[in-house]
């Protein structure tokens, strides 16, 4: 599961960060709104931790954006804000939670958990191509009907390339998605490792991943 965190507040943030990496996500952090923006652009993300006062862009303007824009990430506010017109702005805005300053680490993790069971209504889209779907919302795959059995590592991956799909995707973008530190696979030959087992597994799925030499991978249709 990955997870966004937009924090300006460095002590906080790094808290936030190892406490969750600790229990296991993967997790970006950031320390301005607009930053938060930029990566709810480009990754889909299960949960975000957003501050309500940030530079570039406040919290609430994080949230609307990304109601604004359907994306499905379930977004946790955090604020020192606790006057009941603040939370109802924050959840009217688009927020599923809100936890006020100074808040206990194991409640965070609840909330967040709790996030994570709860179907949302934005959800994307079932994603398709050739024989293939990828269900965002339940995390599985099937090709013609039948469910494809992949690593966490793998699905990520495909997901990138499927959502990407037929733009050319490049390295440092599927390590960043696919992988918790992104500079691990980028050293090594990790993401040919992960490609070729994919490709493997998609010998009759009606699709390819295609080398773009210099630039990427790219996602066709065969």
């Amino acid at each position: 599961m990955r997870v966004l965190v937009a924090e300006d507040d460095p002590g906080l943030r790094d808290v936030i960060v190892l406490g969750l990496r600790d229990s296991g996500y993967h997790v970006d952090a950031v320390d301005r709104g607009d930053d938060a923006i930029d990566q709810l652009k480009w990754y889909e993300y299960d949960v975000a931790v957003v501050d309500w006062r940030m530079p570039g862009a406040e919290g609430i303007d994080v949230v609307a954006w990304a109601r604004r824009h359907d994306r499905p990430t379930a977004i946790l506010m955090l604020t020192a804000r606790d006057a009941p017109a603040d939370r109802i702005r924050g959840l009217d805005t688009g927020a599923d939670d809100y936890l006020v300053k100074p808040f206990d680490f194991g409640e965070l993790l609840a909330r967040i958990r709790a996030l994570q069971r709860r179907p949302r209504g934005t959800a994307g889209p079932v994603l398709e191509k050739g024989t293939v779907a990828l269900d965002p919302a339940t995390r599985s795959v099937s090709n013609a009907g039948r469910p494809l059995a992949l690593t966490a590592t793998e699905y990520l991956i495909l997901e990138l390339l499927m959502r990407r799909s037929p733009a050319v995707v490049d390295r440092k973008a599927i390590a960043e998605h696919a992988w918790a530190d992104e500079t691990d696979p980028l050293g090594s030959n990790a993401i040919d490792v992960q490609l070729s087992r994919l490709r493997a597994k998609l010998p009759s799925a009606g699709i390819r991943i295609v080398t773009v030499r210099g630039a990427g991978y790219r996602l066709e249709e065969a």
